[in-house]
């Protein structure tokens, strides 16, 4: 330890060394030892510690130390509290501003802040959101000397007139949990924000906080704004300790799968957890959606367990009474999400349970490093993995935590729709501004560094077109227009304003859950299969006008396949390559004689973990070499193939291998003219294909496609897919565009036309950015093609499943990626059942002649055989009720009305024959919608069957309403 590391607490003033020496602090924790000195020399820092460990303190105590100083004067004179300060000026503003990416976490720091400005006589408070009107006001005209709040709450002050003058006095920013923002479309938008501050109060200190930071450099340079960042870092993987453990089924475990009715295996996995629930004192445990918490807390409660359950879908109040709950003690475990990674204050943890892989390193440490807050205290956890998949993942991702081999945050390089969301928040701040005032103030801001000049002209351009904001030309100035306001203050978050579905159960009508708007969007159609609340559901209809999806539910789940489950945590390269990598180590010694549980003792020298973990997770490879099937490994494809089934097996990360499938998919697709089913995880690809693509197709498209070509095939792609234009009506949303070519027409616009009309634009581009950003992996997908066809990368073939190919999980539904048309089995199975339908042919001229038959028997030109007249009806085959309205002497209003429309029906038929008597076959099309898709000009039969299928379609959806 150096010198500089013992003295860190003689850095400060002696008012706050009096204060440690008030709150207990006799020593300085291991970041207050590295990272005071610098942040008492006024540096930029970025502190990388555990959660726990003082961090707060390391960053605030030298920042109280600067205020109280006050360059001489005493800190209450930053708070006077008449208008006017002694000396006759007007009074100081805020000295410091603490954000944090939750409003939970505002509430902890100020907790924990406050004692500090009590003892210090520094005024410390909260701004968020739901911050009152009379708080907010007492707030501009006396500003606090640290103001805690959001990164959103920051961008309404900094257009407020008497905010913008408190915000002139900021001398330090403090951002907790940066790694988070760093990687979001939120920390882009305040790190322009970060730059509009720099124009108000000059140059100030800029601290970060972070329990995981995979790129300290990268991340360093997005809080500075590309300046001057010192780094301090403390080892994170040196202070965990974390076991992978899959239980093994006992006894108990079968007597608790009936009590839980559930299966042996997942009852081991209750029982488990609840024993280390009961070997500690206060346990954290992990999961990895919102679903899995409420069904595990389901049966804990079934136990009669003391586990209570946080995740973000419950209430305000419910969350806090939980967190209250546990912090005192009253119960022993909390099964929480992703939000609690952050730093939320729950008090004492002990231990640690993550339930299935946490899928990313960074992941596992944050949630890890809540156990063990004592000083320096190693953080203890527990892996409960359910499959082999799972164990081995967990096992690479504890040994990379261990070896501090954290993924790299992946900054959102550029995001035009960030740069649309700040101009007129910038011009409505400062008023009347020359563009190129602007652009400096934009590309100061480190995910914006490399944006042309021209590019923010083109967006200035379209917010123009939209009126969000006046671009004068002649004086190449950005002015308020009369919907500025009313935009910044509606658009103060780049969080997506996502609307809310109610899920109804269609037969009791009783509400049974909520969809995002992106799951329904993106996924949901009428016969579409779904998982919630632990149940699974087919969905019936969808109602966009009232946002509800109503649903039946499924009979006999055993044999059926959900085609989603959930948005499943991406799983980086690193990891899944590092998984076929113990499968690379493992095939030798099993081909040699080895069994599953020597392989085991051998990894148990590198991972932690137990021997039946590693056992049962080598079981599956000693299988696949007792099925004299080929090994997939970080440098061997393996592609096997049953029936229409292709699964290659993969092992590159989420990404690449959705990239991949998405070529494979789209090119094979071409070349049948049919659609290919594709399904992604870490490990595989699968698709399924039509009978006409061999496996030497498959082969030919890894072999042969240019490496230099997929970003613009998978772009092609993209092109006509409801996830594109999901994204790109949130994008257009930031431009004040949708709403425009909204009014163009009448309500929501179709994904067709928004697509079509925002081609070429700056929208269109982010939109397309944001996807290969978020879902795909360009680069290593191009990599791994080019090693194919260098020979770098092996690939074989293998006839029939194989014991690893069989071993994945559903990813998030089947997608059909096909090009324009690409249908052709799909055309030929509708033109075969209607074909084979039946149909009553009736003669409304003598309405003697009456048959049923099928509609390929139907000639092509129908004339009725009494009397000769071709004004025949084609009518449904149980349409008894018509025929006997048609021929009624005395009718009815009902019969009026089918007696009309039977006229239609043989005017068309007379008129387009045969033609006629196909669409009106088809399911929900009567005589109005038949005539519509007989006068539409086309070129081929396919395009005839392709209309009638999309009016089925659209039957299908309004069904309910027609009944």
């Amino acid at each position: 330890m150096t010198d500089g590391d013992v003295a860190a607490f003689t850095r400060l003033g002696s008012t706050v060394r009096g204060a440690l020496s008030e709150r207990g602090f006799s020593q300085p924790t291991a970041p207050q030892r590295l990272a005071i000195p610098p942040l008492s020399a006024g540096e930029n820092t970025l502190v990388i510690a555990p959660t726990g460990s003082g961090k707060t303190e390391t960053a605030m105590l030298p920042v109280f130390d600067h205020l109280v100083a006050g360059d001489g004067e005493p800190s209450t004179a930053r708070r006077s509290s008449s208008a006017e300060t002694s000396d006759g000026g007007p009074p100081e503003g805020f000295g410091a501003l603490y954000i944090t990416p939750l409003r939970a976490l505002n509430r902890d720091m100020r907790e924990r802040l406050e004692w500090w400005g009590d003892y210090l006589d520094l005024e410390v408070d909260v701004r968020h959101g739901d911050t009152t009107q009379y708080q907010r006001g007492k707030q501009a005209e006396n500003p606090p000397d640290v103001l805690v709040t959001t990164p959103e709450t920051v961008q309404a002050m900094l257009t407020g007139k008497r905010l913008r003058e408190a915000l002139e006095d900021v001398s330090h920013v403090v951002i907790d949990e940066v790694h988070e923002l760093a990687a979001s479309k939120r920390g882009a938008q305040l790190a322009i924000g970060l730059e509009r501050l720099r124009d108000l109060a000059g140059p100030f200190q800029r601290i970060g906080l972070s329990a995981t930071v995979g790129d300290p450099g990268e991340v360093g340079q997005f809080l500075t704004g590309g300046r001057p960042c010192e780094i301090r870092e403390i080892d994170v993987g040196s202070n965990v300790d974390v076991t992978v453990r899959e239980p093994a089924v006992t006894e108990e475990d079968e007597r608790l799968a009936g009590e839980l009715m559930t299966e042996a295996d997942t009852a081991s996995h209750v029982r488990l957890i609840r024993d280390l629930v009961e070997k500690h004192e206060s346990t954290l445990i992990f999961v990895n959606t919102r679903q899995t918490a409420e069904a595990l807390g389901s049966r804990f409660k079934e136990l009669d367990l003391p586990i209570g359950v946080h995740h973000g879908s419950l209430s305000k109040e419910a969350r806090i009474d939980v967190e209250d709950r546990f912090k005192a003690g009253g119960i022993d475990g909390l099964l929480c999400t992703s939000s609690m990674e952050l730093g939320i204050d729950v008090g004492q943890v002990d231990h640690v349970i993550q339930y299935k892989s946490p899928r990313q390193v960074t992941r596992l440490l944050q949630r890890i490093g809540r156990a063990g807050h004592r000083q320096d205290e190693v953080s203890s956890g527990t892996i409960v993995t359910t499959r082999p998949d799972d164990t081995f993942e967990a096992l690479s991702i504890a040994r990379r935590a261990r070896d501090g081999e954290v993924e790299p945050a992946a900054i959102h390089e550029g995001s035009l729709d960030v740069v649309a969301n700040q101009l007129p928040a910038i011009v409505q701040s400062r008023g009347d501004t020359y563009v190129d005032e602007a652009v400096e103030t934009v590309t100061r801001a480190y995910p914006f560094r490399t944006v042309p000049e021209a590019t923010v002209r083109e967006i200035i351009s379209e917010l123009h077109r939209n009126r969000i904001l006046w671009f004068d030309e002649a004086e190449d100035r950005i002015e308020t227009t009369g919907g500025t306001w009313q935009y910044v203050y509606a658009n103060l978050s780049m969080i997506p304003d996502e609307e809310t579905y109610e899920v109804h159960d269609i037969a009791s009508g009783g509400q049974i859950g909520t969809l995002d708007e992106r799951f329904v969007v993106n996924f949901a159609q009428p016969g579409e299969v779904f998982i919630q609340r632990g149940e699974m559901w087919r969905i019936a209809e969808i109602d966009d006008e009232e946002a509800r999806v109503k649903v039946s539910p499924i009979e006999d789940p055993a044999g059926e396949v959900p085609s989603w489950i959930g948005q499943e945590i991406p799983v980086p390269a690193a990891v899944a390559g590092e998984v076929g990598e113990i499968r690379a180590v493992a095939e030798p010694q099993l081909e040699a004689g080895a069994d599953a549980a020597a392989v085991g003792r051998e990894l148990a020298g590198r991972y932690p973990s137990d021997e039946y973990t590693l056992t049962e997770a080598c079981t599956q490879l000693e299988q696949q070499i007792d099925a004299d099937a080929p090994m997939p490994t970080a440098d061997r494809l393996v592609l096997e193939r049953q029936g229409r089934t292709i699964v290659l097996n993969a092992p590159f990360g989420h990404t690449a291998n959705e990239t991949l499938g998405r070529i494979l998919s789209a090119l094979l697709g071409q070349r049948a003219g049919s659609s290919v089913g594709l399904e992604t995880d870490p490990y595989r690809i699968e698709l399924e294909v039509p009978n006409s693509i061999a496996t030497s197709d498959v082969l030919a498209v890894l072999e042969e496609t240019d490496p230099d070509h997929v970003e613009a095939i998978v772009e092609l792609g993209l092109k006509r897919s409801d996830a594109l234009a999901f994204r790109l009506a949130q994008v257009s949303a930031k431009f004040g565009a949708l709403k425009r070519w909204q009014n163009r027409g009448s309500g929501r616009i179709s994904n067709d036309r928004l697509l079509a009309a925002l081609e070429d634009t700056p929208m269109y581009e982010e939109a397309i950015r944001e996807v290969f950003h978020e879902d795909l992996d360009v680069e290593r997908a191009s990599s791994v093609l080019a090693g194919i066809q260098s020979g770098d990368l092996e690939l074989v073939t293998h006839r029939g499943r194989t014991p690893i190919g069989l071993g994945g999980r559903s990813s998030g539904g089947k997608e059909l990626l096909a090009p324009e048309n690409a249908d052709a089995s799909v055309i030929k199975t509708v033109r075969e059942r209607i074909q084979n339908d039946r149909v009553i042919l009736l003669c409304t001229h003598c309405t003697e002649w009456k048959v049923k038959t099928k509609v390929k028997r139907v000639p092509d030109q129908p004339e009725c055989p009494e009397c000769g007249s071709t004004r025949i009806a084609s009518l449904n085959p149980w349409a008894d009720e018509v025929v006997q309205a048609v021929r009624s002497q005395e009718k009815d209003d009902e019969q009026r009305e089918m007696t009309e429309r039977a006229f239609r029906a043989a005017s068309l038929v007379q008129s387009h024959g045969k033609q006629a008597v196909i669409a009106m076959a088809a399911r929900g099309v009567g005589p109005h919608n038949a005539a519509q898709i007989i006068n539409k000009l086309r070129e081929d039969e396919a395009e005839f069957y392709r209309d009638i299928l999309s009016k089925e379609r659209e039957y299908a959806r309004t069904q309910a309403f027609w009944d």
